[in-house]
């Protein structure tokens, strides 16, 4: 019997057609995963099936691309631990970076079936007091909230909106070109979730350097669906419907002061599951063939340490 929460007719019916699910072999795939992983030393990782149904979402139900997925999406949190080790919702720092709403999901959609809306601000933190690290940090929290219980973004994708307003030079320095490379990677190879669509807006002098340094490591397919408004909203408009923003940018939706409460609570409701998250990765020494080191991944000698997953 699969354990999954049931999805809406509308994102049902998305599913069959782009992603090739097939509800009376999703138990039979479910399976083959865990068989699979259980043969596979080298990694350790969740195995609950709402879990592993979006690796088979977000590959179009391909096993051996879910098996690869998979094994990118641990060998890379396993090489950036300053990203993706110590995600205690209840440690001062993370908490204060939580409330200032760096990052959220926006609660609407544009309908049943349609993508999740990302707003994110780097302009609200003070790059003297915190590091994109730490930043980063928190994004990756919600983004595995998301994988786990938003239908719409696992299904349908995910539309980003980067409002760079009040970002500074400061900013920009924090964004390396090996920070970079790691957060592309982080997003494309090592992630099950698909990015429908990037809005920049309100777009500062220097943001061309770090835009085309982030291109630079993008596919063809996530280069194509990138938009730059400037300062102007209506441009926005014509592609994410006021009605879904917040009050803030001119929309109908929730303020964004009431969004970031919503998500604090949340995230500290997950408290337990980023506490056990540090068990899971690959080790390294374990795999059968190349390792997967932040030098082989990154394209650099790793500077940090690479936590090994007995």
């Amino acid at each position: 019997m699969v354990n999954l929460r049931p999805i809406s007719a509308a994102l049902h019916e998305k599913a069959k057609r782009e992603l090739n699910e097939k509800p009376e072999r999703i138990e039979e795939d479910l399976a083959a995963l865990r068989q699979w992983l259980a043969r596979t030393p080298h990694i350790r990782a969740r195995i609950d099936d709402q879990f592993l149904v979006t690796f088979l979402r977000g590959c179009k139900y391909s096993l051996e691309r879910a098996k690869e997925k998979i094994d990118m999406f641990y060998s890379v949190r396993t090489a950036i631990p300053e990203l993706m080790r110590n995600r205690d919702p209840d440690r001062g720092r993370i908490r204060e970076i939580v409330r200032l709403g760096v990052g959220l999901p926006l609660p609407l959609t544009d309908g049943p079936d349609a993508p999740r809306i990302m707003l994110i601000r780097p302009g609200v933190y003070d790059p003297k007091q915190y590091t994109i690290e730490e930043v980063i940090k928190v994004s990756t929290m919600i983004n595995d909230i998301l994988m786990l219980e938003d239908d719409n973004m696992v299904i349908a994708g995910q539309v980003g909106i980067l409002d760079l307003a009040n970002v500074t030079s400061a900013h920009f320095l924090q964004f390396t070109p090996t920070f970079v490379k790691k957060m592309t990677m982080m997003s494309q190879e090592g992630s099950p979730l698909r990015q429908k669509g990037f809005h920049y807006i309100n777009t500062p002098t220097g943001f061309e350097t770090v835009f085309n340094m982030f291109k630079s490591f993008m596919s063809e397919k996530n280069r194509s669906r990138l938009y730059v408004h400037g300062s102007n909203l209506e441009k926005l408009y014509q592609h994410i419907p006021k009605r879904l923003l917040p009050k803030e940018y001119g929309g109908e939706g929730d303020s964004l002061k009431d969004i970031t409460a919503n998500w604090e609570k949340k995230i500290l409701s997950y408290r337990e599951y980023f506490l056990e998250e540090d068990q899971y990765g690959t080790d390294e020494r374990k795999r059968v063939g190349k390792a997967k080191t932040a030098d082989s991944l990154f394209g650099m000698e790793g500077s940090f340490r690479r936590l090994e997953v007995d």
